[in-house]
């Protein structure tokens, strides 16, 4: 189960996810990046004007057809010419009310990264085990009526594409932020995470750890961020940079400065690319002491003339030591 703060465009349409106990996602790459990343079972917050609003449970998640006729009738997105449906839904079930503001220690994790990310541009921010807890102890159980929506959306299935145009909601090109999305899930899978923490020490154990999307740094973000749930005195953390293409030096660079910033607490870092040329490889030999762990990905049996969907992308994902 992982947590997000969903972020909202206006008070209008907060009011309407709020009254239906429903969330959506506009028809772009960040829309469908944000529906794949949320799970059935997860938990979610609205975020509107630095305050949270409700605790949620996600049951169902549904892409539609014709979104901009189907209710609740949202008031689009509009950035030049260009008008924004929200196609990607999310349908909750709200579990306490509440109508807090960010400005509360509970809420510091989150809040360093609006800070050092530039405000609300994001459509969502996962938070950490420590917020979701803090939020269930916030305001009161949800007590009233659930009013629903008497719809029956006409579903469509969008898939990713290796080579194709992109034709938004239905299809999507092959992005980095959807490897990214795709790795922290199979990172989040305990055993795929417990060989992970072996590489670094096998006394480590995968329950007592959390698998985050992107966290921000002065330095910059890391793509993931794993680190434990309840720390005791210190905190240990891997930092995680996933790239599409090729290892590149200046990739390796930029991963040993988020270790360099997290310094005694970083257990080391992880460069997932598709490639390691030779170069970096033996550049990486000089950095053992600080325990960066290369992996390269691959999707087994991919055909890159085929279409995907998400979920079948990340079942056929690999991570494995690179041949030097």
């Amino acid at each position: 189960m992982s947590y997000f703060l969903l972020a909202v465009s206006n008070r209008e349409n907060l009011n309407l996810c709020i009254r239906y106990s429903i969330a959506g996602f506009p028809n772009t790459l960040h829309g469908f990046w944000t529906f794949n990343e949320i799970e059935e079972g997860d938990k979610v917050s609205f975020m509107y004007g630095a305050r949270i609003f409700n605790l949620y449970e996600v049951v169902e998640k549904v892409a539609i057809e014709n979104a901009e006729e189907a209710p609740p009738y949202w008031k689009p997105l509009k950035f030049g010419k260009k008008v924004y449906n929200f196609p990607f839904r999310l349908l909750l079930k709200p579990l306490r009310e509440l109508n807090e503001s960010m400005v509360r220690v509970e809420f510091s994790y989150v809040a360093e990264n609006l800070m050092l990310r530039g405000g609300y541009r994001k459509t969502h921010f996962q938070a950490d085990t420590s917020t979701f807890y803090a939020v269930s102890k916030m305001g009161n159980v949800w007590k009233s009526k659930v009013e629903r929506l008497d719809v029956k959306y006409e579903r469509i299935t969008p898939t990713i594409t290796f080579v194709r145009k992109t034709r938004a909601p239905y299809i999507f090109r092959f992005h980095e932020l959807l490897l990214q999305a795709i790795v922290r899930r199979h990172l989040a899978n305990p055993q795929n995470l417990q060989d992970i923490l072996n590489r670094f020490d096998p006394s480590l154990e995968a329950n007592d750890f959390e698998v985050l999307g992107e966290k921000a740094f002065p330095e910059g973000h890391v793509d993931i961020f794993i680190k434990e749930k309840h720390p005791e005195g210190v905190c240990r953390k891997i930092v995680v940079e996933v790239k599409k293409g090729r290892a590149r030096k200046e990739d390796l660079s930029q991963l040993l400065r988020y270790v360099e910033e997290i310094r005694d607490e970083c257990l080391g870092g992880i460069l997932i690319c598709s490639e390691f040329p030779t170069n970096v490889l033996r550049l990486m030999e000089n950095f053992r002491e600080t325990s960066i762990l290369p992996l390269a990905y691959e999707f087994e049996g991919l055909a890159e003339d085929e279409e995907y969907t998400f979920e079948e992308l990340l079942r056929m994902i690999r991570l494995e030591s690179p041949e030097a």
